[in-house]
């Protein structure tokens, strides 16, 4: 988390030069959330492998009150600001589907990771998604208007878009030697080149995200991110998305993903 925040520049997101399209985060405002969070981490993991013995449908109930007191910590340590809920979600199934394959003695890699945190989500998308109600959520009201699952659709299908395609570009660039910021970065401009990211439905509609994809895709298309004087480009198009109001922070989690399996 603390390496996702720390990238500069990134278009429409917080990091060391600006709060991109955010009036109500700071840089610091992350930096606190992630120390809160940090310690929760090994519970998840921990829960994973208690919890190993359980069908996997069975563990999203038991991850979610863990899931809602880190969150609690998150808000107390940004007064009450929304910095990390996604990556608690994403970053607490990887986390609990280790513990899970470690307790069971089988791979820990990335695919086996992720594919273990999709089953742990199977049928998430239809109960809380496709639920037809009077009062719907953000997410639903994206679902129903643009197809959009969001981290949801995402968990649920074994996260393909880190798997099948940031994580190998990510690893392919530091292979031939790209410094490690500049790789991230590229690899950010692919997320959001192809994620359908419901931070930016929700702020700019179909026609937002649509432009912000065609940007991403443009930029990548002409090069991407390989030297230093290619960031022109991303400080730029930072300033387009914060014109814009549009913050890509779906697939800053999946970046962070990326970084964190990569680790494996």
């Amino acid at each position: 988390m603390l390496t996702e925040v720390n990238l500069s520049p990134k278009p429409g997101l917080v990091d060391r030069i600006n709060c991109g399209a955010h009036k109500d985060m700071a840089l610091e405002d992350f930096h606190r959330s992630a120390l809160a969070i940090q310690g929760w981490l090994p519970r998840f993991i921990e829960f994973g492998a208690c919890s190993a013995e359980m069908a996997p449908e069975a563990v999203l109930h038991g991850l979610r009150p863990i899931g809602m007191a880190c969150e609690g910590d998150m808000f107390r340590a940004t007064a009450g600001v929304n910095t990390h809920k996604g990556s608690i979600f994403s970053l607490g199934l990887l986390c609990a589907a280790i513990g899970r394959l470690l307790q069971l003695n089988q791979p820990v890699t990335p695919t086996t990771v992720c594919s273990t945190a999709a089953s742990f989500c199977r049928g998430l998308t239809d109960r809380e998604l496709r639920t037809n109600n009077s009062r719907l959520t953000a997410g639903q009201r994206l679902y129903q208007q643009l197809g959009l699952t969001g981290a949801r659709g995402e968990a649920e299908a074994g996260y393909p878009l880190v798997i099948n395609h940031a994580l190998p570009h990510y690893l392919t660039l530091l292979d031939q030697g790209l410094d490690p910021e500049l790789a991230l970065l590229d690899t950010l401009l692919l997320l959001m080149a192809t994620n359908g990211d419901t931070n930016v439905a929700s702020r700019g509609g179909e026609g937002g995200l649509r432009w912000l994809q065609r940007e991403a895709q443009t930029l990548l298309q002409k090069g991407g991110i390989r030297t230093p004087a290619d960031l022109d480009y991303l400080r730029q198009f930072d300033r387009e998305c914060i014109e814009r109001n549009l913050s890509p922070g779906g697939s800053a989690d999946l970046l962070i993903l990326t970084w964190f399996l990569a680790q494996i």
